[in-house]
């Protein structure tokens, strides 16, 4: 699959917001901020997984494949998807 550059570039961002989490841990900052950038930093990373799993899927049905292949990509993505939410 090839990856969109904005996909891409919210990766760069979650990295950015790893980042400032890492570097507010050192600086002592309180519970309360530190766990409402990693929440900021989960959703970030479940919404960009979740835009990868459709892209695929788009791409999964452009493509013309059998009924059955086509099928069990959906089933994989949708597998992805559900185990990611665990």
């Amino acid at each position: 699959m090839k990856y969109d550059k904005k996909l891409i570039n919210r990766l760069k961002r979650v990295e950015g917001q790893v980042r400032g989490l890492v570097k507010m841990m050192e600086d002592d900052q309180s519970c309360r901020d530190v766990v409402t950038q990693m929440s900021a930093v989960r959703n970030a990373i479940d919404k960009t997984m979740g835009l990868v799993v459709s892209e695929n899927l788009q791409q999964c049905l452009i493509q013309p494949r059998a009924d059955d292949e086509n099928e069990q990509l959906i089933q994989e993505a949708m597998d992805l998807l559900i185990k990611s939410r665990k």
